[in-house]
């Protein structure tokens, strides 16, 4: 491989880098936004039913789905002794 084609193939590769880590860093901002509204939709269930420690059975599957797709994006733990709590709470239809 000669001098040229290595000077190209590098050129290349810096603008692969320019177009990519712009579109993670988008992607990231999005995983922040998204876990931030997965919170704030899981922390008003709770708020809302906390003091009857009573669900209806539609907001805790909700709220099970919330939270599987919070850790799936790599949410932090405060979010899991409020899991828990709900998990002890009575269940209506």
């Amino acid at each position: 491989m000669d001098l040229t084609a290595v000077t190209t193939l590098i050129a290349e590769i810096g603008v692969l880098v320019g177009v990519i880590v712009p579109v993670i860093i988008a992607i990231r901002k999005i995983s922040d936004g998204t876990k931030c509204q997965l919170r704030s939709e899981m922390l008003r269930i709770y708020y809302h039913n906390r003091e009857t420690e009573v669900i209806r059975q539609y907001e805790y599957e909700n709220f099970v789905l919330l939270y599987e797709a919070y850790k799936a994006l790599k949410g932090n733990s405060f979010i899991d002794k409020i899991y828990s709590e709900v998990k002890t709470w009575e269940i209506i239809t």
